[in-house]
């Protein structure tokens, strides 16, 4: 019999952190332990207030329930939380990591055996051209070839110009960018500013207008001069049936999937099949979880064999992180073997 219980924890950020949705001092975030037999297994539920589908007045009801019904299987549980997908996620991480000889590698692999890394993009934040600016030096200095820039708060000449002076001294072979503007541009203007955007040779662009505009968000990516990554659309969108006409209908260029907005490691997989019929890419991105969380998100991006870097280097943001062999070197993330967890809540 296993036995399950779970354990809520506050991450404190080392500074705030600007979003579109305004600025983030802590990260709420739900830990699933299970045991059975002397061994123990950990997952994270990684909530994302105000963003995460599953912000709901009984989330911890859920987790009680999920912890009493532990014995249903993992199956069963996953059927029965479709619409809580960051206890989705932290359930499947929980078994994997229980039934594992290490709790902390749930995707034995060259990774996890320090041999292989996986390529990142550095994340500027949003804030005051000083701040953005600084965070856009450090990165470089930092060795990362890709960028990605949050976009939206500030106003959009000030983004293009700070775009401008990147491309300025690096070329696209150089340094890739890519811009999330996190849903704030208006249907009506949001093809001239892809157009302007474009003119400096992007990458991509994430989720240009809100989410759940889906036949203005097709015309935008039937008419873009930039490619359109789907982030915000796939959140709350459960069944493959649902999918399926989400991504017929937009036909985006690419997807992003963070784990615990979208079902964990079995809707993240949903979605990707999906999206290959439409020749749709993908990327893995984290949001804003502790390292158990990254850790997993990490282990299992590593065994999609995606060329493309991921957005997975989140763990470093917050002061009460959990001590891991996950580190961020010349924009790749290594799993450094002779580094120790300290996982204690």
């Amino acid at each position: 019999m296993i036995k399950a219980n779970y354990k809520q924890y506050l991450l404190n950020f080392k500074q705030a952190s600007g979003t579109s949705r305004g600025v983030l001092r802590t990260k709420e975030t739900w830990f699933i332990i299970l045991e059975e037999e002397g061994k123990k297994g950990y997952g994270e539920c990684g909530l994302f207030r105000g963003l995460s589908i599953d912000d709901t007045l009984d989330y911890e009801q859920k987790l009680k329930w999920a912890c009493a019904n532990i014995n249903l299987g993992v199956e069963k549980l996953l059927n029965n939380l479709i619409e809580y997908p960051s206890i989705q996620f932290g359930l499947e991480q929980a078994f994997l990591s229980l039934n594992s000889s290490n709790p902390f590698e749930l995707f034995p692999s060259n990774f996890t055996e320090g041999k292989s890394e996986i390529s990142i993009n550095g994340l500027i934040w949003m804030g005051d051209k000083t701040f953005m600016q600084q965070q856009i030096k450090d990165k470089l200095q930092q060795g990362f070839t890709t960028i990605k820039m949050k976009i939206g708060a500030i106003d959009f000449e000030t983004e293009i110009a700070l775009l401008k002076s990147i491309r300025k001294e690096f070329s696209p072979n150089e340094i890739e960018l890519r811009v999330d503007a996190n849903g704030a541009f208006k249907p009506e203007n949001a093809l001239d500013k892809l157009q302007r955007l474009s003119e400096l040779k992007m990458h991509s662009i994430e989720q240009p207008i809100k989410q759940g505009q889906w036949q203005e968000m097709a015309s935008l990516c039937e008419k873009t001069p930039l490619p359109i990554a789907l982030d915000e659309d796939l959140i709350g969108v459960f069944s493959k049936e649902k999918k399926q006409k989400c991504i017929e209908t937009i036909q985006p260029q690419y997807i992003i999937l963070k784990p615990s907005l979208v079902g964990g490691i079995k809707g993240s997989n949903e979605w990707i099949k999906i999206a290959e019929k439409y020749n749709a890419g993908n990327w893995i991105t984290s949001a804003l979880e502790s390292n158990i969380g990254l850790n997993a998100i990490a282990q299992w991006t590593f065994t999609l064999n995606n060329p493309l870097p991921q957005g997975l280097g989140t763990g470093s943001l917050f002061t009460n992180n959990f001590e891991s062999p996950l580190e961020v070197k010349n924009g790749n993330l290594q799993y450094v073997t002779n580094k120790k967890w300290n996982f204690k809540i």
